[in-house]
C-alpha cells in the first residue's frame, strides 16, 4: 500500500515507518520537525519506497494514498505547552485536513489519540467507555481537549461522510528515539541518572503510570489499522507502577548512588493512569510482550549512545522559535 505517516520523523512515527518499510509498503513521511528528527528516518531517505516531506499539518496537502496514520502532534507536556495555541491548532486543523484528505481519496485513517482524553481519571483502570475528567481551561487542555476534539471530528466524518476511521488511545510509551528533554518520566530519569544528577520526582511520587515499549505499541497500531474495529481502543501496558518506584528502578539499573529530589506536582497532573486493554485483547488479539526491565535496558543503551556522541536529541529544538508562530 501507499501509506502516509504524519509526524513520521518523531519517536513513535519513526518506529512505525521502520515497520511499514520492512513490510514493503510505499511510505510518505510528513513532518515539520518541531519534535521529529530527520536522523530517525535517515536510513530510508534514498529508498525508492520512501518519501520525506517537510510540511505542517495545519496547512492542507493533496496526496494520493491508501492509508493515513495521523500521529502529528507534540506529545510531551514540555513540548505541547511550549506553544499551546499551535498544539490545539495541530490537533484540530491537522486532524480536519487529514480527515478531508481521507474522504477525498477514500483512504483509511488511524487517529493517534491519547490516554490524556481521560484527564485525571475518577475511574480506574480506564476503559474506553469512560468519558474522562478533563480541565477544559487548564495548562494541559491544549493537548487533552485538542485530542478529544480530534476524536469528535473523526467520528463525525465517519458518521456523516462514511470516512473509514480507526482511533487509538495511546498510553505512556517509551523506548529509543525519545527526546532527552521531553519532560517525560522515563527519559527524565534515565538522562538524570546517566549524568549523575538527582532524579526529579514530582509530588510524593505515588502517582501511577503504565509504560508500554514502543515496539509493542507499533504492533497494536498496525493491528488496529488492519482490523475491523473502529475504536476507540486503548493501547498501552496494563502493568501499573508508581513514579517513585520507576525512579528507584532506573536508579538501581544505572547509578544507585544518584539522589532522588522531590519537587511540587505540576498543575492537573493525573494521579492514576492505567489502561484496561480488554477490548484490544479481544478484538485485535494484542497485548504488550516487552517487560519493563528489558525495555528500560534498551532505552538506557540508546541514551548512553546519545550522550556519548553529544548529538541528536537537542537538534529538533533548534527550530522551536520558528514553529512558535500561531
Amino acid at each position: 500500500m501507499r501509506i502516509l505517516v504524519t509526524g513520521g520523523a518523531g519517536f513513535i512515527g519513526s518506529h512505525l515507518i521502520d515497520r511499514l518499510m520492512a513490510d514493503h509498503h510505499e511510505v510518505i513521511c510528513l513532518d515539520n520537525f518541531f519534535t521529529g528528527r530527520r536522523h530517525n528516518v535517515w536510513q530510508w531517505v534514498d529508498h525508492p519506497n520512501f518519501e520525506l516531506i517537510r510540511h505542517d499539518v495545519t496547512d492542507p496537502i493533496r496526496l494520493e494514498i491508501d492509508q493515513i496514520y495521523h500521529l502529528a502532534c507534540p506529545a510531551s507536556p514540555v513540548h505541547y505547552q511550549y506553544n499551546p495555541v499551535k498544539t490545539i491548532k495541530t490537533n484540530m486543523l491537522g486532524t480536519l485536513y487529514m480527515l478531508g484528505l481521507a474522504k477525498r481519496v477514500r483512504a483509511r485513517i488511524l487517529l493517534a489519540s491519547t490516554s490524556e482524553v481521560y484527564g485525571d481519571p475518577t475511574v480506574h483502570p480506564q476503559r474506553e467507555d469512560y468519558w474522562g475528567n478533563v480541565n477544559p481551561i487548564g495548562i494541559r487542555s491544549c493537548y487533552d481537549e485538542g485530542k478529544r476534539v480530534a476524536e469528535t471530528l473523526a467520528f463525525d466524518y465517519h458518521r456523516q461522510n462514511q470516512v473509514d476511521i480507526r482511533v487509538a488511545r495511546i498510553f505512556n510509551t517509551y523506548g529509543p528515539r525519545m527526546l532527552e528533554n521531553d519532560g517525560r518520566v522515563v527519559s527524565n530519569f534515565i538522562v538524570q541518572a546517566l549524568q549523575g544528577i538527582p532524579l526529579t520526582v514530582y509530588g510524593t511520587g505515588q502517582q501511577t503510570r503504565s509504560f508500554c515499549y514502543v515496539s509493542d505499541l507499533v504492533e497494536g497500531l498496525i493491528r488496529l489499522m488492519s482490523g475491523e474495529i473502529i475504536g476507540p481502543v486503548n493501547l498501552g501496558n496494563p502493568v501499573e507502577y508508581t513514579v517513585l518506584s520507576l525512579a528507584q528502578r532506573i536508579q538501581g539499573m544505572i547509578n544507585p548512588d544518584t539522589a532522588i529530589e522531590y519537587q511540587p506536582l505540576p498543575t492537573d497532573d493525573p494521579q492514576q493512569r492505567q489502561p484496561d486493554i480488554s477490548l484490544a485483547m479481544k478484538e485485535l488479539s494484542w497485548q504488550p510482550g516487552v517487560g519493563l526491565k528489558e525495555g528500560l535496558q534498551q532505552t538506557i543503551t540508546y541514551f548512553k549512545s546519545q550522550l556519548l556522541t553529544k548529538a541528536g536529541p537537542m537538534d529538533s529544538l533548534a527550530s522551536m522559535s520558528e514553529n512558535k508562530l500561531s
